[in-house]
């Protein structure tokens, strides 16, 4: 058994039992990938894969149970090089960052600026996607940090820690008839058609949640995943703009104005996630000390150790 057989393994898995897609995650090519699980399988002396002629479409219980094993194995040889690299190269290697656009565009740079100032030797790696696929990356050891609002704070294998508090905005154009609302209601917002972003990202689904409380049904007429992409037709004068009050820059937004929403949209909470097991460089604790000042090396690693010890 060896390392590659493993990673085989788990990417089989990963892509759903296409070794087309395996073979090309691993740079190596699909008869490779065939004659390493039937070695594999030899060796044991079990059957791993559950099989429909010659395509794999499942995992027997012997194989569920060598994933799990297979997972933890190759984690604890990444984090064996992440700790020499540690003691090695203290300031230099790569951070992996995962997060939303609107983080990514919004609260990140002021983080990332403060973090390259202390460790210009670091190569950072931003990737962009859903809280789901932010999540996924996190459990699949793709990234050191997410960064999301949603889909974070329950997922398994994956501690968050709070980052920072926001709440949703109207933005419309200047003369728009909302501007002249005394105090603007769910009902007024409603008769405009409302553009917002897509489900899954930027607290969508509180916006819904609190339409449906008010008995509102809202004509969302275009949803995006990118703030800016909300207010460039907002301005058109397309339709009423709710976004993260974050992504609204009076300076910048000049064409916008924005109403207060505070009564009507709750609190929410960007959180910062690490996977639980999985070893982070000291420059991480950093970064994440830089996203709230709370967190610290000594804590973060606590509570990572509290939670194994409660499993």
């Amino acid at each position: 058994m060896n390392f590659q057989q493993l990673r085989i393994l788990r990417e089989t898995v990963r892509h759903q039992f296409n070794l087309t897609d395996v073979a090309s995650a691993l740079y190596t090519s699909q008869s490779g990938v065939s004659k390493h699980i039937k070695d594999l399988e030899d060796e044991l002396g079990v059957t791993l894969f559950v099989r429909k002629g010659k395509r794999l479409v499942d995992l027997t219980e012997p194989g569920r149970e060598l994933v799990v094993i297979a997972e933890r194995i190759l984690l604890d040889a990444h984090n064996a090089k992440n700790l020499a690299s540690h003691y090695v190269d203290r300031d230099e290697g790569e951070l992996v960052i995962a997060a939303t656009h609107t983080q990514s565009r919004y609260a990140l740079p002021r983080v990332v600026r403060e973090f390259k100032k202390t460790y210009p030797n670091v190569h950072l790696k931003l990737h962009q996607g859903s809280p789901h696929e932010i999540a996924q990356m996190l459990q699949d050891g793709e990234a050191d940090i997410g960064v999301a609002t949603e889909a974070l704070a329950h997922v398994n294998e994956v501690l968050s820690f709070k980052f920072y508090a926001w709440r949703h905005a109207v933005v419309v154009p200047h003369d728009h008839p909302l501007v002249s609302e005394p105090s603007l209601s769910f009902e007024a917002i409603a008769q405009h058609p409302i553009m917002t972003y897509h489900e899954g990202f930027t607290g969508r689904s509180v916006i819904d949640e609190r339409f449906r409380a008010a008995r509102c049904k809202p004509n969302v007429i275009l949803s995006a995943l990118d703030s800016d992409v909300i207010k460039t037709y907002v301005e058109l004068g397309l339709g009423v703009g709710i976004i993260a009050s974050v992504a609204f820059d009076a300076n910048k937004d000049s064409g916008l104005t924005m109403l207060d929403a505070s009564h009507l949209f709750p609190q929410n909470m960007t959180r910062i996630a690490v996977r639980q097991g999985h070893f982070l460089r000291g420059f991480a604790y950093h970064f994440m000390q830089l996203c709230n000042p709370e967190l610290n090396e000594e804590m973060i690693k606590s509570i990572k150790t509290q939670t194994v010890f409660s499993e």
